[in-house]
């Protein structure tokens, strides 16, 4: 499914967060947006959800107009928002649920895609009895079971450790690589976008403008990022931030306050 975003503006209370924004995401592309905290990333993954509506413009979707929420196009947020009071298993059948599923059909789905994400053995876990890697796993089965055409997803691993980001990383990319969804990242993390995205689109400070974008040409996705070097400056660059190697490490200091 096609992603467009037709000279879309968006302010809250008279704050201009998105001006003109235009841009398309290609069917089964995965596009990552990085920029500086507040220049308005989350607000275009809520416009492209339907959670938001635009001051003007319009978001398309297969060239037809978000006007609100629909199982085709799935938000994954930071944080699992796992209902603590059912187990694993039941948290990711939900989705079906939630689309008149029967209930015993979509706890078959939903322990075939704990599988999937490496968790057979723990679908009567709840929540709080396991690590957060494993929560967002979990999130992860969840948001793909219902097979949306695009995914929209909002640092969802931000909060977790470096080594666990990467084990997730590399789970996300296996799913994409199978079902091949439209997907729109939002990230802080210039690596994560380097290694999961086929472009990226530098945003400035508010109202979102993009700075700079990027295609990504890769014959296999890796956490050897020596390739992106040169890249990853660049785009280091337009965020205010300047690498340098120092004694053999590398040493990242902020340019602009």
């Amino acid at each position: 499914m096609k992603l467009s975003f037709d000279k879309v503006e968006k302010s809250f209370s008279g704050l201009r967060v998105i001006a003109g924004f235009s841009h398309d995401i290609e069917d089964g592309e995965l596009v990552a947006l990085v920029g500086p905290s507040g220049c308005g990333k989350s607000t275009l993954l809520h416009l492209a959800a339907g959670l938001e509506a635009p001051s003007s413009g319009c978001v398309l979707a297969d060239g037809l107009p978000v006007v609100g929420p629909h199982p085709q196009r799935t938000l994954m947020f930071q944080e699992n928002a796992l209902y603590p009071w059912l187990t694993l298993q039941q948290n990711v059948a939900l989705a079906l649920e939630f689309q008149q599923a029967g209930r015993q059909a979509a706890l078959a789905q939903a322990r075939a895609w704990l599988a999937k994400v490496h968790l057979q053995g723990f679908e009567a876990y709840y929540p709080h009895q396991v690590s957060g890697g494993m929560r967002q796993r979990t999130a992860l089965a969840r948001a793909f079971i219902a097979q949306p055409q695009v995914l929209l997803l909002d640092e969802p691993f931000g909060a977790l450790d470096a080594l666990t980001r990467m084990t997730l990383q590399d789970a996300l990319s296996e799913l994409i690589r199978a079902a091949r969804p439209t997907v729109l990242l939002v990230t802080h993390d210039v690596d994560e976008a380097l290694f999961l995205a086929d472009r990226i689109l530098v945003l400035g400070a508010r109202p979102a403008a993009v700075q700079g974008e990027f295609r990504l040409a890769r014959h296999q996705r890796t956490h050897d990022l020596t390739e992106f070097a040169a890249l990853r400056r660049k785009i280091l660059g337009l965020l205010g931030i300047h690498a340098e190697r120092d004694r053999g490490t590398r040493k990242l200091e902020a340019v602009v306050a």
